[in-house]
């Protein structure tokens, strides 16, 4: 029976009961098995994932009594999140009707006041922010200054509130500020969560047990993080992801971490990094402090968040195939199972090295791929129009599908499952 996301959110949040039966004493015995450190999870666009955060952040509101005043409001946070609602905190002043200059403004908020206002860490921001995208394209906070309304009135625009980008040239010149892209925007907003979290993993690592010091951290419990690579080209969302795993992995203290993606090969690098062997004398990640799941939605709007065994390496192209032939199976073709196979065709020519995905169909009389597997697949995965979606397939389409997932397998010598 499937959940809702409120009950998929405590579900992260609760530790297991396992029953267990103790042969020499023939009796049952419960065992709490603790949540791991990190919780990793991958879900298709539209399943719930940014939902998801908000929910779990529902079940953990802010501790403000008995807070020490010399800490600013985050000390009152038992979690810190990262997902689409965080980059609302961020909006661009289009008002160019006074010849203005692109600017990216900051809603007040807990989380960049800490790290700019009261810490100084915006050199540290521009660092991972340029380590991600250009090492030559600087973003730069304002300071406080005065300007007046559109009514004539003077107004005061408070330090750290807007944010210009500029491309440094030769000669230490820089372009006139200038719009950056929503990637890049992204990337940025990423940095200032990322040199938060950089900063409050070194800050509570510094502890000393015999000698603690309250920090702004000691209410945390959870970060969650959701999708943080939307935009990032290959080669900077591995490095994005390593540089996440490896902070993560430095975590000497009792914060969880729960990361949702939909991207395949970020997942797959958090997998590889999080289930490593150190060799040290701590537990391994891989059996101790580390899980994967997928997080799916059933027909009547239900989820389910299926644990994947730690041994076993997920893969997103074997995981679509299985869809489709489980789909084969019982006959249930939709139109959208052209997209998955679209999708399949379209990974395996770029593995290979093809230059075109047709490629890969059966071939026709002229060695060529054949023009009706090749229409099929690309009118039914391109709909223009919502009423196609819900036209049943004909009976050939159906027939043409599941012979294109059986040639795709056979040719090009997908693992498949024995049966005995």
């Amino acid at each position: 029976m499937g959940k809702t996301l409120k009950e998929i959110a405590q579900q992260l949040s609760t530790s297991k009961t396992l029953r267990k039966i103790v042969p020499e004493r023939t009796k049952v015995v419960e065992e709490v098995k603790p949540l791991p450190k990190v919780q990793l999870i991958y879900a298709f666009n539209g399943t719930g994932k940014t939902r998801l955060s908000r929910e779990f952040k529902e079940l953990f509101p802010a501790d403000t009594a008995d807070k020490d005043t010399q800490h600013s409001e985050l000390a009152s946070k038992k979690i810190l999140y990262y997902s689409a609602f965080t980059e609302d905190l961020f909006y661009w002043d289009n008002d160019l009707t006074l010849d203005a200059e692109p600017k990216l403004l900051i809603h007040p908020n807990s989380f960049t006041r800490w790290v700019l206002e009261e810490q100084g860490q915006d050199q540290n921001i521009v660092t991972n922010f340029q380590r991600y995208t250009n090492d030559k394209l600087t973003p730069r906070f304002n300071e406080e200054y005065k300007t007046r309304d559109r009514d004539g009135n003077e107004v005061t625009v408070k330090a750290f509130s807007e944010v210009t980008f500029s491309l440094a040239g030769g000669n230490d010149e820089h372009t006139g500020n200038l719009k950056i892209s929503k990637g890049e925007e992204s990337n940025f907003i990423w940095s200032i969560f990322y040199t938060l979290l950089e900063q409050a993993i070194f800050t509570l690592n510094d502890v000393q047990p015999d000698y603690p010091e309250s920090t702004p951290f000691d209410s945390l419990e959870y970060v969650f993080v959701d999708d943080p690579v939307s935009s990032l080209d290959d080669n900077h969302l591995i490095q994005l992801a390593v540089d996440l795993a490896q902070l993560i992995k430095s975590n000497e203290s009792g914060i969880k971490f729960i990361i949702t993606t939909h991207n395949p090969l970020f997942f797959n690098v958090l997998c590889n990094e999080f289930g490593s062997d150190e060799k040290t004398e701590r537990y391994s990640w891989k059996t101790k402090w580390f899980s994967k799941s997928r997080l799916e939605k059933n027909p009547d709007g239900s989820l389910n968040l299926a644990e994947q065994p730690n041994d076993s390496p997920f893969a997103y192209h074997l995981h679509l195939i299985s869809q489709l032939e489980d789909a084969i199976k019982s006959g249930q073709i939709e139109k959208y199972h052209f997209n998955l196979l679209r999708n399949i065709l379209e990974k395996t020519a770029t593995f290979l090295g093809y230059k075109r995905w047709e490629h890969l169909l059966p071939e026709a009389d002229d060695d060529l791929p054949n023009p009706y597997a090749k229409r099929i697949v690309n009118f039914s995965s391109h709909s223009k129009h919502a009423a196609e979606e819900v036209q049943p397939l004909k009976p050939e389409e159906k027939e043409l599908l599941e012979k294109l997932v059986k040639h795709i397998v056979e040719r090009h010598r997908f693992w498949q499952e024995k049966t005995t």
